[in-house]
């Protein structure tokens, strides 16, 4: 749905049920929305016109980010991490795919994981993508592996990376810096800015028993460094589903299902409620 970025009201609804969370795309010419609908356990690319209208199948996938120019669709195609869902097979790390597809064509570059992290039996879930304004990079977010550890940020140069994770050439891992903890903490997810820095969610702590202390939302730099601190999170609730405008003048972000703006870096307000994934039109 389409809600007023001054009031959080709803102003048309473009897909009523089965959309997946955390990540909404709209093209570059804000013509079109790009998004993952669920169909028992498979997830299916589908975009529409941001006018209304009848959904157009892209591709199996899920997490849908459309590069700046608009010729790029990236998403991740996996297991829905649902109970149920999981493949009953013994090694899953094959799965897990971020795939290029092109636009309007549909030829598609599909990035996996090392043998190396094939064959240790670890799978690495995609929870996030973001690119660069360069239509090169892209930021990919993944989750806990297992025991809340694992999480990463990872730049990726599409043009080289055959994988979308370490080890392996083209994929840069973004540090974790700063206070508190940097050692214990992790990225729980992060995107590309118009200025090429990031955006991103910091919390610590990882490893289990899982007690989160601190949520952080920073703007870095693509190895890491701190820029500027947008707000402080709340500890016990995941802050997920960042986006920002073409100039990036505005940010926001769910803490939860609430929906928070930042205008110029300040201090984020809460706009609306019950959502599960939110960007910039």
């Amino acid at each position: 749905m389409r809600i007023d970025p001054a009031t959080g009201s709803i102003r048309q609804t473009l897909v009523a049920s089965r959309v997946l969370g955390d990540e909404i795309s709209v093209s570059p010419d804000h013509s079109t929305v790009y998004y993952a609908q669920r169909s028992g356990c498979d997830a299916e690319i589908k975009s529409i016109s941001t006018g209304g209208g009848t959904p157009t199948s892209i591709a199996p996938g899920q997490l849908p980010a459309i590069s700046p120019d608009g010729a790029k669709l990236a998403f991740a195609r996996q297991p829905l991490l649902t109970p149920g869902c999981l493949p009953n097979q013994p090694n899953l790390a094959s799965l897990f795919k971020v795939v290029i597809h092109t636009l309007p064509a549909g030829s598609e570059t599909v990035l996996s994981v090392s043998p190396q992290v094939q064959s240790s039996g670890l799978f690495a879930p995609i929870s996030h993508l973001s690119w660069e304004a360069d239509n090169v990079r892209l930021a990919v977010s993944t989750t806990a592996v297992q025991d809340n550890e694992g999480w990463a940020l990872s730049i990726v140069d599409t043009s080289a990376a055959p994988y979308y994770v370490r080890p392996g050439p083209g994929v840069t891992a973004v540090s974790v810096t700063g206070s508190p903890d940097a050692q214990g903490s992790y990225i729980r997810e992060g995107i590309f800015l118009p200025n090429g820095n990031l955006f991103i969610s910091r919390a610590c702590c990882g490893g289990v028993p899982i007690h989160n202390t601190s949520r952080l939302m920073w703007e870095v730099t693509p190895s890491g460094a701190f820029v500027h601190q947008v707000a402080i999170g709340y500890p016990d609730l995941e802050h997920v589903s960042l986006a920002a405008s073409a100039t990036g003048r505005f940010l926001l972000y769910l803490a939860g299902s609430d929906l928070y703006v930042s205008e110029n870096g300040k201090r984020p307000s809460k706009l609306a409620s019950g959502m599960i994934a939110a960007t910039w039109m």
